[in-house]
């Protein structure tokens, strides 16, 4: 029975830790959600990179949202831009090749109530921070912008 409790014990406190590591990470803007965007693409192709895609979240929830039964407007704005970098990818999954599952990499800009994010999921320890550490720069230069 200890052991049993133990074992429960561990992995509960596993699950929390790693839904505080599995957070994404979120940095404010201080300005409008348009500005944040631009600021974004700004920052991405400032580094030679390529976007592929940008995905209007916030606009396809809004539309859809009579058709789910929702009455709950959750974004004033959501977009996710997608990219890659031909030469990190290729460093990330000579490291790992299972790490395709993290690609492509994604920054996402959203405003709620008024308060602009942009902000990035976290990737695992090992050679994938060192793409943490690219969409950190990306970030962090697209507030500063």
């Amino acid at each position: 029975m200890k052991s049993s409790l133990l074992g429960a014990a561990v992995t509960l406190a596993a699950a929390f830790s790693a839904t505080a590591q599995d957070a994404p990470k979120l940095y404010p803007y201080d300005g409008s959600f348009e500005d944040a965007t631009f600021s974004v693409e700004s920052a991405i192709i400032g580094k030679g990179l390529v976007i592929d895609y940008v995905s209007h979240v916030g606009e396809m929830l809004e539309r859809t949202r009579a058709d789910m039964g929702s009455d709950i407007v959750l974004y004033d704005g959501a977009q996710v831009f997608v990219f890659c970098s031909a030469a990190l990818s290729r460093k990330m999954m000579e490291a790992d090749p299972l790490n395709i599952a993290h690609c492509p990499y994604g920054i996402f800009v959203m405003d709620r109530d008024g308060e602009v994010m942009i902000g990035y999921r976290p990737y695992p320890q090992g050679p994938m921070q060192e793409v943490e550490a690219l969409l950190h720069e990306i970030a962090t230069e697209a507030v500063e912008f």
